[in-house]
């Protein structure tokens, strides 16, 4: 379940306002936003390696509800994707399909498909560095197969390119892409006021259990500290009973 951005936004603004800190803008506010989004989505990562060691010295606890390295696996299980990536024989590498919708961010299991052969040969591929292609390539031993392919990874015009051999006919790869940019759309009222239009607007892509930490972290860019994060549960309720008593 995401996290409303106008429901982010309307506490921000309700906190700056008890705090005489001014106002913010939406464009200032998308801003921040965005920077603040993808700065919890990227501590995922070191956070999840640390969890994954716990697991491995048995000092993590495995109860459902409990398991903190399952938790952030769930965290990231809306920006993972199967993204389509398309052959050219100009380059000779699989580049991902256009119209490019969504930005890559990591890349994981890639399963190279050899359709011409039969049986239909389906194989998962080694990620290898370009030294070690074509070191492991060069030798008659661990030279890849159908079976056993790799891929490197390089760039061609600004965009990835994925060297596979044996060429299949297609690959499947399943990736990380980047969090949508929120945004609070907006159109602008009788009295020249914001007002918020959900149609134009889109919400934060992480989970709602991270909805106080986002709050948190945006109002830092506008120097308010809070260390108790009940303040900002107390504070959202209070912006949105505001909201409810001003169209009443």
């Amino acid at each position: 379940m995401a996290v409303s951005v106008d429901k982010v936004y309307k506490t921000v603004l309700f906190i700056l306002n008890k705090e005489q800190r001014g106002y913010v803008t939406p464009a200032e506010f998308n801003s921040v936003a965005e920077q603040v989004q993808f700065q919890i989505f990227e501590s995922y990562f070191p956070d999840g390696n640390q969890q994954y060691r716990k697991d491995q010295t048995n000092s993590q606890n495995d109860t459902e509800f409990f398991d903190m390295f399952k938790d952030i696996s769930y965290k990231l299980h809306p920006f993972e994707e199967e993204v389509p990536f398309t052959y050219s024989a100009v380059t000779d590498g699989f580049s991902q399909t256009t119209p490019v919708v969504d930005v890559l961010y990591k890349i994981g299991e890639v399963i190279s498909n050899y359709t011409d052969v039969n049986p239909i040969i389906n194989s998962t591929t080694q990620l290898v560095s370009k030294a070690e292609f074509n070191k492991i390539s060069r030798s008659k031993l661990t030279a890849p197969d159908n079976k056993n392919p790799l891929f490197f990874t390089t760039n061609t015009t600004g965009n990835l390119l994925l060297k596979v051999t044996p060429t299949p006919n297609t690959i499947t790869v399943n990736a990380l892409v980047t969090p949508t940019p929120p945004n609070w759309g907006f159109t602008i009222g009788g009295l020249g006021q914001y007002v918020y239009n959900a149609n134009a607007s889109t919400n934060f892509e992480l989970d709602v259990s991270e909805q106080s930490l986002l709050i948190l972290e945006i109002l830092k860019y506008f120097g308010i500290v809070i260390n108790d994060p009940t303040i900002i549960q107390a504070a959202s309720q209070e912006a949105q009973q505001m909201e409810i008593n001003e169209k009443s």
